[in-house]
């Protein structure tokens, strides 16, 4: 199987988009601000805005999109025709390992940053107590998804080139077996005519 532009391209698009909502979703985490309540001594946590959670799951669906894509054309390694054996095959399954390593921990951070980021705190205490705080995202949480999402989109490049190089090379040497038995039958084929006519001759 050779390597298909289309496929690279838009496994290449969609880690690269995830990889910007990412970085957006670090940049406009929500903030929040202790006030009083106006009525009675209870305060609570005024946040900004929520683009960081829609962000996150936006970033999470496409890197999920583009693992689907790309483990339907391999057939996820495991249920497609066998490889060659040799160093690329070993560089397959080191690539396979390696992107849903990274494309998991991707999702992981993606995910639970979106769910803490969603996550607002309501009435903390009394009023002027010291010890109230507002529940908000710890810086680099959507960062750490960024990085995981370019280390995945190399993983991913690799492990399909490393496995279109093998089926490659896998089909190639069946091809040539075939060609070689063709042969060898063929030729057996004309010595057994030959032999038969040399014994009407005679």
């Amino acid at each position: 199987m050779a390597v298909s532009i289309p496929i690279v391209a838009i496994v290449t698009s969609l880690h690269l988009i995830a990889f910007i909502f990412a970085v957006g979703a670090e940049r406009r985490r929500s903030t929040a601000k202790i006030v009083p309540d106006e009525y009675d001594e209870r305060t609570y946590c005024v946040y900004g805005t929520d683009a960081s959670t829609v962000y996150g799951l936006a970033a999470c669906g496409l890197l999920l999109v583009s693992q689907a894509v790309l483990n339907g054309v391999t057939r996820c390694l495991c249920c497609g025709k066998g490889l060659v054996t040799g160093s690329s095959t070993t560089w397959t399954v080191f690539f396979f390992v390696f992107s849903w390593t990274t494309f998991l921990g991707a999702e992981a951070c993606l995910l639970a940053g979106s769910a803490k980021n969603a996550y607002h705190t309501k009435y903390r205490g009394i009023f002027n107590a010291d010890d109230l705080s507002c529940a908000t995202l710890r810086k680099g949480v959507f960062a750490a998804g960024a990085a995981l999402t370019l280390l995945s989109l190399a993983g991913s490049s690799l492990y399909y080139w490393a496995h279109s190089k093998a089926d490659t090379g896998g089909w190639e040497k069946h091809r040539n077996e075939g060609l070689d038995m063709s042969s060898s039958n063929y030729g057996q084929h004309e010595q057994q005519q030959q032999q038969a006519s040399g014994f009407q001759k005679v």
